[in-house]
């Protein structure tokens, strides 16, 4: 940066804060769970890296940038905190810079250099933005796959899978390993795979599906899956899918009676 313009910021750093202050708190979020006096320490100290990143040159290295919006992203502030900080910031340097003594053959120049200033801080506030949010989707992403393909024992040695949602890869893959791991620790006999909350049954679905009662046949379990609507059956006869391999019922009470009676159990009512 010209040194020029370093020393007229510096000499105006009061007017400036004063600036800068009064339009980020009329920006203020309404649903920030911050004090207003942990607001203007927020200010303050997005100021004073902006006033010593352009007077004592690129701190972006160390990574004090960064550290600044992942910590500004994480108290729940809203990412156009930061760009509308940076866009007032270069607005107010840009009219404090023009009021002085400049040339007007030189204010283009001006508004170049303060560009080129600005410019990778804004792709870095994106940059660190997007990254925090896909990390934030993964570790979602990943908890609800903890949560979406549970295998519940409901009787001895009977076991029920309720699916809910599409049924991806990876998902197919988790209920995989859930399945099999269940029917060895529930010592389960017969396993119900309820198919009720899945929207739409397609080759790959089924595919997936017809691989998971296989391996738990190959683990000496019957699987029984359940919850098929009579669209979905449409769509499975119109695909040629092939499930004769298995049990299949309508709903989960018909699939439990036929689990009890190969488990040679039955529910008695109580006198």
């Amino acid at each position: 940066m010209n040194a020029a313009i370093i020393n007229i910021i510096l000499s105006k750093r009061n007017e400036i804060d004063e600036l800068w202050s009064r339009e980020l708190n009329a920006f203020k979020n309404e649903t920030s769970v911050m004090t207003p006096h942990m607001y203007n320490q927020l200010n303050k100290e997005f100021l004073s890296l902006l006033i010593h990143h352009i007077s004592q040159g690129d701190i972006s290295a160390d990574g004090t940038l960064e550290r600044f919006f992942d910590k500004v992203l994480r108290t729940n502030m809203p990412l156009e905190y930061l760009t509308q900080g940076l866009q007032t910031f270069r607005r107010i340097v840009l009219e404090i810079i023009i009021e002085e003594d400049i040339q007007k053959d030189t204010a283009i120049d001006i508004y170049r250099e303060v560009d080129r200033w600005m410019d990778p801080i804004l792709n870095s506030v994106v940059q660190n933005s997007s990254q925090i949010w896909e990390r934030t989707v993964s570790i979602q992403k990943s908890a609800l796959l903890e949560l979406s393909a549970p295998l519940i024992p409901v009787f001895q040695h009977i076991s029920v899978m309720p699916l809910i949602g599409t049924i991806d890869t990876e998902r197919a893959k988790l209920i995989m390993e859930n399945l099999l791991e269940g029917v060895i620790q529930y010592r389960s006999q017969v396993v119900l795979i309820d198919i009720t909350g899945v929207p739409v049954v397609d080759t790959m679905v089924a595919h997936h599906i017809i691989q998971a009662a296989d391996a738990v046949r190959l683990l000496g379990s019957t699987c029984i899956l359940v919850g098929i609507r009579p669209e979905i059956a449409q769509t499975i006869v119109s695909l040629g899918i092939d499930l004769s391999l298995f049990p299949t019922k309508s709903t989960l009470q018909k699939g439990m009676e036929r689990a009890l009676e190969i488990t040679n159990q039955q529910i008695v009512k109580d006198k």
